[in-house]
C-alpha cells in the first residue's frame, strides 16, 4: 500500500471510530437530557443551563486547544522518528494541563456566585460549583487523548469518551432524582455533577490504556535514542504558539453560548415576559433543542480530529497532492452528514420533539421551531469543522479563529435584533447561530482554497449528497404522514427516521456520493465496498 493510501486510510478509519463513539455518546447524551427534562421540567432546565455555559466555556479554555497542538507536535516528530521528542511533548504537556485544570477549577469555584447573579440565576451557583471537580480531571485526561491522536490512535479517545458518558448519565440522573425534594437549583447541580463523576471514570479508562501500551511507546523510545533535541521551553512555547489560537476560536462559541444566557433572558423580559417565562422559553431553545443537534456535530469533529494529524504528516514531508485530496475529502464528509441531518431535522422536528419530550406538551410547539432554525446550520457547522482541521494542519491555526470571530459579531447582532420581536422570541438566537456557520463556513472554504489549492468539485462534493439528501427528506416525511395517524407519533417516527436512513444510503450509492476505495478503507466496511464495487 502507497504511502497516501496508507495516510488516507487512517483518516477514514479514524473519523469513522470517533464518529460512532460521538453517537454513542450522545446517545447517551439525550437519554440524559430527556429524562432530566422530564424529571425537573423546563424550568429547571433553565438552572441547569445556566450553570452548563460557563462550565463549557472554562473546559474549552483547558482543553481545546492544547490537545490539538499536542497531536500536531507529536505527529511531527512521530514522521521523522524522533520518538523520545514526542513522548517529551506528552510529559511536559502534562504538567501545563494539570495546572491549566487546576486554575480554572479554582477560578469556578471563588466566582461561581458572582457568575450566576450577573446571569440572574443566583440559585444556579449550587449546579455550576458542582462542575469544580470535571473542571480539574477533564484537561488531563484531554493530555491522554491528544497524545494518542498523535499517533492517529483514535481508539482511546473513544473509549474514554463513552465510559466518561455512561457515568455521567448514570449518577447525573440519579442524583437529580434524588434531589428533587430539596427543589430545582439542587437537583439541578445533582445532574451538573454527573460531568464530574464522568471525568473521574473517562480518566480511569485513558489511564489504562496508556500503560497497557507504554511498554510499546518505551521499545520505540529506546530505539530513537534518549537525547532532547528541543529545550522544554523550547516546547511550552510550540505548545501555546498553536493551542492558544486554537483555544480562543474554540471559546467563541461557548462564549456566545455564554453571552445567550446574558441577551435572551433579559431581552425577553425586556419586552414583557416573566422570568419564569423566560427562564422557561430558555430551557426549550437550550435545554431541548441545542442538544438534539449534537448528533451530527460530533461526526464533524471526528473529521477534524482524525485530519490534523494527517494533515500535519504530510505537510510536514510538503506532500501537498495529498493535503488537497484529504481536504476535498473532508469537506465531501462533511456534506454527506451535513446535508441528511439538517433535511431529516427539519422535515421532522416536530414528531422528534415529541418522541424526545413526550411529558413536556406545553413547550414541543417553540422547541420544535429552534430545532428547525439550528438544523438548516448543520452543513455549515460540519463545513466549519472539517476546513478547521485543514487549516491546523496546515499551520494556518489563527484563520479560523478569524473567521468564527466575525461569524461570532453576525450572531451577537442577529440573535438581539430579532428576540426583540415578540413573534420570533428564542428563535432568534438559533437563527442568529445558524448565520454565524453560513458565514465561518464561507470564509474558511476561501482560505483552504488558497493555502492548499484545494479543487472544489461541486458535483462530488455537494449536488450527489443534496439530492441524496433530498429524497431521503422525502421519503421520511412521506412515511411519517402516512402512518402518524394510524400508528402514533413514537412508531411513526422511528420508522420515518429507518426508512429514511436506508433511502439515503441507496441514493448515496446510487449517486456515487462515495467511492469504493473510501469505504474499503474503514472498519467494518470491505464486504460493503465488494457489494458497492459489484
Amino acid at each position: 500500500m502507497s504511502e497516501d493510501n496508507r495516510a488516507k486510510k487512517t483518516f477514514v478509519a479514524g473519523a469513522a471510530l470517533l464518529g460512532v463513539a460521538g453517537i454513542l455518546v450522545k446517545v447517551l447524551g439525550v437519554f440524559f437530557r430527556i429524562p432530566l427534562t422530564n424529571i425537573i421540567s423546563a424550568n429547571g432546565m433553565g438552572y441547569y443551563q445556566t450553570a452548563y455555559p460557563m462550565y463549557i466555556l472554562m473546559l474549552t479554555i483547558s482543553s481545546s486547544g492544547l490537545p490539538t497542538a499536542i497531536s500536531r507536535m507529536i505527529s511531527e516528530r512521530r514522521s521523522t522518528g524522533e520518538y523520545y521528542e514526542a513522548y517529551r511533548v506528552f510529559r511536559i504537556s502534562f504538567k501545563v494541563m494539570a495546572a491549566l485544570g487546576v486554575a480554572t477549577a479554582v477560578i469556578v469555584f471563588i466566582f461561581a456566585p458572582w457568575i450566576t447573579r450577573l446571569q440572574g440565576e443566583p440559585d444556579a451557583v449550587y449546579a455550576l460549583r458542582t462542575t469544580v471537580p470535571a473542571l480539574l480531571l477533564c484537561p488531563i485526561m484531554s493530555c491522554y487523548r491528544g497524545f494518542f491522536q498523535g499517533q492517529k490512535s483514535m481508539g482511546p479517545t473513544a473509549v474514554s469518551q463513552v465510559v466518561e458518558q455512561v457515568f455521567r448519565v448514570g449518577i447525573g440522573l440519579a442524583l437529580a432524582a434524588l434531589l428533587m425534594s430539596k427543589g430545582l437549583p439542587h437537583a439541578a447541580a445533582g445532574a451538573s455533577f454527573g460531568a464530574s463523576a464522568g471525568a473521574l471514570f473517562g480518566l480511569i479508562a485513558v489511564l489504562f490504556i496508556f500503560v497497557h501500551n507504554k511498554p510499546v511507546m518505551m521499545s520505540e523510545i529506546k530505539e530513537s535514542g534518549r537525547k532532547p533535541i528541543q529545550p522544554s521551553s523550547g516546547i511550552v512555547r510550540d505548545l501555546f504558539a498553536i493551542a492558544i489560537p486554537i483555544t480562543i476560536g474554540a471559546c467563541i462559541m461557548p462564549i456566545l453560548n455564554w453571552i445567550d444566557t446574558l441577551i435572551v433572558k433579559n431581552v425577553l423580559m425586556d419586552i414583557g415576559y416573566t422570568d419564569a417565562a423566560a427562564r422557561t422559553l430558555y430551557g426549550e431553545l437550550s435545554g431541548m433543542a441545542s442538544p438534539i443537534i449534537n448528533f451530527p456535530q460530533v461526526l464533524a469533529q471526528a473529521i477534524c480530529l482524525s485530519l490534523v494529524p494527517v494533515i500535519t504528516d504530510a505537510f510536514k514531508r510538503d506532500d501537498m497532492d495529498f493535503v488537497r485530496t484529504n481536504s476535498a475529502l473532508g469537506m465531501r464528509y462533511a456534506a454527506l452528514i451535513g446535508l441528511p441531518c439538517s433535511i431529516g431535522m427539519i422535515v421532522l422536528a416536530r414528531p422528534i420533539m415529541l418522541l424526545f419530550y413526550r411529558s413536556q406538551q406545553d413547550s414541543i410547539a417553540n422547541a420544535a421551531s429552534c430545532l428547525s432554525f439550528y438544523a438548516v446550520g448543520l452543513f455549515f457547522l460540519a463545513s466549519v469543522h472539517a476546513l478547521t482541521g485543514v487549516l491546523q494542519g496546515i499551520g494556518r491555526q489563527g484563520i479560523p479563529v478569524k473567521n468564527l470571530f466575525i461569524g461570532a459579531v453576525v450572531k451577537v447582532v442577529i440573535t438581539y435584533v430579532l428576540t426583540r420581536i415578540p413573534a420570533v422570541n428564542v428563535r432568534g438566537a438559533a437563527i442568529g447561530t445558524t448565520c454565524a456557520y453560513i458565514v465561518a463556513a464561507w470564509l474558511n472554504l476561501v482560505a483552504v482554497r488558497r493555502y492548499t489549492g484545494m479543487k472544489f468539485d461541486l458535483k462530488l462534493m455537494f449536488m450527489g449528497p443534496l439530492i441524496s439528501s433530498l429524497v431521503m427528506g422525502a421519503a421520511a416525511f412521506g412515511v411519517y404522514r402516512i402512518l402518524s395517524a394510524r400508528m402514533g407519533n413514537a412508531v411513526s417516527t422511528l420508522a420515518a427516521v429507518f426508512i429514511g436512513v436506508v433511502i439515503y444510503v441507496i441514493m448515496v450509492f446510487l449517486t456515487r456520493s462515495i467511492k469504493p476505495e473510501e469505504l474499503s478503507s474503514a472498519p467494518g466496511f470491505r464486504r460493503l465496498s465488494r457489494i458497492f464495487r459489484k
